[in-house]
């Protein structure tokens, strides 16, 4: 059995969608309120926080997928990424499952150097923090042969359905909802996105991959990077018409950020939406020479049509 921790985000249902399709068909869905994506799917309602039921969660579980997301609050990061992951390591280790875990970039620090696999973990702000504390527990773990893992990193999400992410929320769904997009301090540096379905595809295929594991991936991502600006004039080009954007500058920012929770909590990643953001994934396609990455065009076509985007 195949079993997704934190299953009802995208990556999860993604993930999930992939496993049956290429991997099993014997998947378990584990959250507070898990909800089948096939008819088939077994369910179990269990509180990662809660080492006990991490424990039950697993059991029978040879591969089990760490893709729980936190509410984007700085406090909960740092305070609670750290229990999840040591219930889940002393989980994987009672049920001698193996972990794949669904990591962020926040641990790194917010400046223009190329990421790679080996870029030190030196964000100072608390949810880089949370991070870097949880992905060093299961290093240590590794490292120290209690489980078998692998770390798979993404950078920010696009997508479609119900992905989150701030290309998403402030340029497609405003599109979506008739409203003008925003961008973030700049229009003209570089950005790397991920697709969300592709993280997932490869996700499972790192799983599922015996000699992946001890290791750390970047997950695949488009190298034909676009600034803002590149990105919804394709958007545009796509739509047959020209798209006014709005750029939002740190004092805007600032200011807004005393009125929503959301915007304050977004304060700590905005640096990195001042310079280029170059997420290196050259590791994982060298090993996996086959994989078909979806290019910016082609992820951008698939979410107009699912949105509805006129």
């Amino acid at each position: 059995m195949q079993t997704i921790l934190g299953a009802n985000g995208i990556i999860g249902e993604e993930l999930a969608r992939e496993l049956r399709k290429n991997y099993t068909d014997n998947i378990q869905l584990v959250g507070r309120t898990p909800q089948k994506v096939h008819p088939d799917d077994l369910l179990f309602t269990a509180d990662l926080l809660d080492p006990e039921s991490v424990i039950k969660a697993l059991h029978n579980t040879e591969i089990a997928y760490l893709t729980v997301g936190l509410p984007l609050d700085s406090e909960i990061w740092l305070r609670d990424w750290v229990i999840i992951m040591h219930n889940v390591i002393t989980a994987c280790k009672k049920n001698s499952c193996k972990l794949v875990y669904f990591d962020n970039t926040y641990a790194y620090a917010q400046d223009s150097k190329i990421q790679t696999e080996e870029t030190p973990f030196t964000s100072k702000g608390k949810k880089g923090r949370g991070k870097k504390l949880a992905a060093d527990l299961l290093l240590k773990a590794i490292a120290n042969k209690e489980i078998e893992a692998v770390i798979c990193r993404a950078p920010e999400f696009y997508g479609p359905g119900k992905t989150k992410g701030l290309t998403n929320s402030i340029i497609f769904e405003n599109l979506k909802n008739g409203k003008e997009p925003k961008v973030f301090l700049k229009d003209n540096v570089l950005r790397t996105l991920i697709f969300t379905p592709d993280a997932s595809k490869a996700m499972a295929l790192i799983g599922n991959t015996v000699d992946t594991y001890g290791q750390t991936w970047h997950l695949p991502c488009d190298d034909n990077r676009l600034t803002y600006k590149q990105f919804i004039t394709e958007i545009g080009e796509q739509l047959g018409k020209e798209i006014k954007y709005k750029v939002l500058h740190w004092i805007t920012l600032k200011i807004g950020s005393f009125f929503d929770h959301n915007l304050k909590e977004t304060q700590e990643l905005l640096p990195r939406y001042a310079i280029d953001n170059i997420f290196k994934s050259s590791k994982f396609k060298t090993r996996f020479p086959d994989f078909v990455v979806t290019t910016y065009p082609e992820g951008i076509e698939i979410i107009i049509k699912d949105f509805k985007i006129k």
